[in-house]
């Protein structure tokens, strides 16, 4: 008794493009810890100095964690009502941080002791940082003023009012220099500050309440956040570059990774995304259980914090091992096959022979017509074109295209039309389906003058979209002799270079 063999539909290969570097950089992630706070998470800052304690401002005090153990090290409880604004100095020796109380704290990270309080604000100071020299601490506050103060003296150095008429909720320092200070205040502006001229040197309006800034590593570009744009200005034209829009809630948070490459945002919306510095195009995106609030990556881009308006602290690494490498290359060797071509399904996935039975039955009762009609449906034929490709290719073998292609109905005929010019241009697909046509034709030539318009209106577009097709063959062949004959000239040339050279020599020589 004979045997029929399933039928094996070849897939094709995943196109380089759709898995990039930043795909295996990011999703190394591995499972998060968890862990609850009293709260919601007010900031989160790493220490740039190795192994990158991080410490979270919540509630009445500011907790610094180890990245490594994932528990608290050092607990930093001075403060009688909610502590804003945690920073490190580059350093990772001290600590800075705001509160409610318009006091901003000094401390030292290692003994817990509070060395300064810095006091002069009128109301909460929800956002402090250092210096690019780390003598001086810049704070911004609710009574819509911003301070520079010096550590040593514990004096104020610079102080900036009338510049806003909102609370003060964000605010950076140049990472090129110490006399640079940026705020952003709900009222829509963001100014800059120079400690030398005690004056604004640039204000642009980010038309929504800003709640981040964050300059790039260069000091020329600052990343504004505020309701559901991300901005990103040109501060020595004073000018904007461009917007990020993916966001539909506010966005709360900003931070670099990828040394200064790559911008993370955190939403509202439960979203972290990272774009790309160079191109400002989304590059990937991390979705949390809840909103959040703070965002923060260490230097060594190993861990992920990112705070939410419950209290949870979410704490992820960056698998970066060998075994995980491996193991994410076996998973692109299985991935899904892919068609490349406008209109096609860029995610298929490589079909079974069990799922492929409907069709394999009709083949195996040489019922031609039935399995051509099983892949002629909407499902098949424009989400999965190279399984509708492969039966013509069985039936071209089995000799049986006639017999399937004939016999159908206007609605039927339009629908085998329609597939073949939408298709018919694609290079893996071209070949057979320039025979089917020849064949669809030969079948119906008696028959035209009684199709219907829409028949013939496809028939016309055939027509068109094979005569480009013989164009643009005709184009790249031109092309195609126009290099060969570059090519061949620069091989040439060398060789008659030399020539003459060895008959100048002759001359001479004479």
């Amino acid at each position: 008794m004979t045997s029929f063999k399933k039928s094996f539909v070849k897939p094709f290969a995943r196109p380089s493009e759709l898995y990039t570097v930043e795909d295996s950089y990011w999703k190394k992630l591995t499972s998060p810890v968890l862990v609850k706070e009293f709260g919601p998470i007010d900031y989160v800052n790493f220490s740039r100095r190795a192994p990158y304690h991080f410490a979270i401002s919540c509630s009445a005090r500011v907790q610094v964690y180890n990245p490594v153990t994932k528990v608290v090290t050092k607990n930093l409880n001075k403060f009688k009502e909610a502590a804003y604004g945690a920073t490190f100095r580059a350093d990772g020796h001290l600590l800075c941080a705001g509160g409610e109380e318009s006091v901003v704290r000094l401390f030292e990270v290692n003994t817990k002791s509070m060395l300064r309080q810095f006091r002069g604000h009128k109301a909460a100071v929800h956002r402090t940082f250092f210096t690019r020299d780390g003598h001086h601490i810049a704070s911004f506050s609710d009574d819509k003023t911003v301070s520079l103060w010096d550590i040593s003296s514990q004096q104020i150095s610079g102080h900036y009012e009338g510049y806003h008429n909102d609370y003060i909720r964000a605010g950076c320092v140049s990472p090129v220099s110490e006399n640079i200070v940026v705020s952003g205040g709900y009222d829509k502006q963001i100014n800059m500050f120079d400690s030398r001229t005690k004056s604004v040197t640039m204000s642009v309006d980010h038309e929504s309440p800003v709640e981040s800034l964050i300059f790039l590593p260069s000091g020329s570009l600052l990343i504004s956040a505020g309701g559901t744009e991300v901005r990103i200005w040109d501060v020595l034209a004073g000018k904007l570059l461009a917007k990020l829009t993916q966001n539909h809630k506010t966005v709360t948070a900003l931070c670099l990774a990828k040394q200064g490459t790559a911008i993370v945002t955190a939403s509202l919306d439960k979203h972290v995304k990272i774009y790309n510095v160079s191109t400002f195009q989304l590059s990937h995106d991390i979705t949390y259980p809840s909103a959040v609030l703070s965002i923060d990556i260490s230097r060594d881009d190993k861990t992920i914090v990112a705070g939410t308006v419950d209290g949870i602290v979410n704490i992820t690494k960056r698998d970066t091992s060998v075994k995980h490498n491996n193991e994410n290359k076996k998973r692109q060797a299985r991935a899904a096959a892919i068609v490349q071509s406008d209109g096609i399904d860029r995610t298929v996935p490589i079909m079974q022979p069990d799922q492929m039975s409907k069709f394999d039955s009709a083949l195996r009762k040489f019922n031609y017509s039935q399995a051509l009609d099983l892949v002629l449906v909407h499902a098949v034929a424009f989400k999965k074109p190279h399984i509708t490709v492969y039966v013509f290719d069985e039936l071209c073998r089995r000799n049986g295209l006639v017999q399937a292609i004939s016999g159908r109905n206007s609605k039927q005929l339009a629908f085998l039309l329609n597939f073949i010019v939408r298709y018919i241009g694609v290079r893996k697909l071209s070949k057979t389906l320039t025979h089917v046509a020849s064949t669809v034709i030969d079948c119906y030539w008696d028959s035209f003058d009684t199709c219907t318009l829409e028949v013939r209106a496809l028939l016309t577009k055939l027509h068109t979209v094979v005569e480009n097709e013989i164009l643009l063959t005709k184009r790249l062949l031109t092309i195609d002799g126009l290099v060969k004959m570059l090519l061949i000239s620069s091989e040439v040339l060398p060789d008659a270079t030399q020539t003459e050279k060895i008959d100048n020599k002759n001359v001479v020589k004479t």
